[in-house]
């Protein structure tokens, strides 16, 4: 099991649309994420800063913030958050990896 962390950017004034949309996931959108093997999965919001922290338990080396194959599911949901996230041109989110420098289980 490989463990992700990584950081995103919530624009302000979105935090309430944010937690609403993910509240109202799609059942496809978890599957896919479930069936491509990430588990464990978790968001927490950092009100000083806007920023989104999310951590991530994966069965492979891939993980839900991959976007070298993107599936259309995914697309459509990075197209339904582009109006409330920093995104990149395709509307991926901005993702930056963070490095883990302990673990303890």
């Amino acid at each position: 099991m490989k463990r992700y962390a990584f950081k995103m950017f919530l624009k302000a004034g979105c935090e309430k649309e944010y937690a609403k949309r993910h509240a109202a996931i799609w059942p496809e959108l978890v599957k896919m994420i479930k069936d491509a093997g990430v588990c464990n999965y978790s968001i927490y919001w950092d009100k000083e800063t806007n920023i989104l922290f999310g951590y991530q338990e994966c069965m492979s080396d891939t993980n839900s913030q991959d976007t070298s194959n993107v599936d259309e599911i995914t697309q459509k949901w990075w197209d339904m958050m582009a109006d409330i996230m920093e995104v990149n041109p395709d509307n991926s989110p901005v993702t930056i990896p963070i490095e883990e420098v302990f673990h303890l289980d």
